[in-house]
């Protein structure tokens, strides 16, 4: 092999590699700065009315968040469902609300998984020494790295009506912002500037509260579910974040301020 072979190789493959992370940059910068079409905008403002609330800079960059997500995630049908644009807007809309305002994003993520209604998952369940076979309905899954498996009955009722308490696809979207840290446990990659022992406080204080409450046998903001366990509990906590936010400040207003540093908003000023 030529001196002159032994030099360009690997200069032709850096030539190449950076060419390919510039072009990827550059892709990424006009898909942030896309709008949506007007016709699926107003898709978009049916299927998911919550976005209706957003301050006017907040709707440009969830748009541009949205093009990006469709852009890199594929909506696959499971069951025989086949996916509409319909269902990767309400999907992208819903997703992209937790990381509007946030340089967070779903790195990993490749492939979200829809089935039409909630779904069989055959799951062992440990009791003690006994392991007990058996199929479990459920509505959504997060996994590290992806993908996300949604029933899409529950996606699109979660993202139709905004003041439930209930949303699976925030619920299973904060898992993946809660990965993003490399483990689910209910403490992400907090902001710059976001002490770790004022999150650690805020989340198990409200954590402790919401299940004493459960054991009184008394209602509670924050879906019971939450008292799974502390990463359930934040997922929950996300999701009345953005659903009952007014309340969520007024019942837990450490929580509130910690989830609004996270994710850089404050829906409880929304119009």
């Amino acid at each position: 092999m030529s001196p002159w072979l032994v030099f360009s190789i690997p200069l032709f493959i850096a030539a190449a590699l950076l060419f390919r992370h510039v072009s990827k940059r550059q892709k990424r910068k006009r898909l942030l700065e896309t709008p949506l079409t007007p016709e699926q905008r107003a898709m978009v403002e049916r299927l998911v009315p919550l976005v209706r609330r957003l301050p006017p800079p907040l709707r440009l960059s969830l748009e541009g968040k949205m093009n990006l997500f469709m852009d890199q995630v594929t909506v696959r049908g499971q069951n025989g469902i086949e996916v509409s644009e319909a269902m990767r807007l309400s999907i992208a809309a819903q997703a992209c609300l937790l990381v509007v305002n946030s340089p967070a994003w779903y790195d990993t993520l490749r492939n979200v998984l829809i089935y039409p209604s909630a779904y069989l998952t055959g799951r062992s369940t440990h009791d003690g020494y006994v392991v007990h076979e058996g199929n479990h309905a459920n509505l959504g899954e997060s996994w590290a790295r992806g993908p996300v498996v949604l029933s899409w009955d529950d996606a699109l009722h979660g993202g139709l009506v905004t003041d439930d308490g209930h949303n699976v696809v925030i619920h299973e979207f904060a898992h993946q912002l809660d990965g993003l840290s490399g483990h689910t446990d209910g403490i992400p990659v907090l902001r710059k500037g976001q002490a770790y022992a004022g999150w650690e406080k805020a989340m198990l204080d409200a954590f402790h509260d919401h299940v004493e409450r459960l054991e009184r046998g008394e209602p509670t903001l924050i879906d019971p579910y939450g008292a799974t366990n502390h990463e359930e509990f934040f997922a929950e906590a996300i999701v009345t974040f953005f659903e009952k936010p007014r309340e969520l400040r007024r019942e837990e207003p450490a929580l509130y301020a910690q989830l609004a540093q996270l994710l850089a908003l404050d829906p409880a000023q929304w119009v």
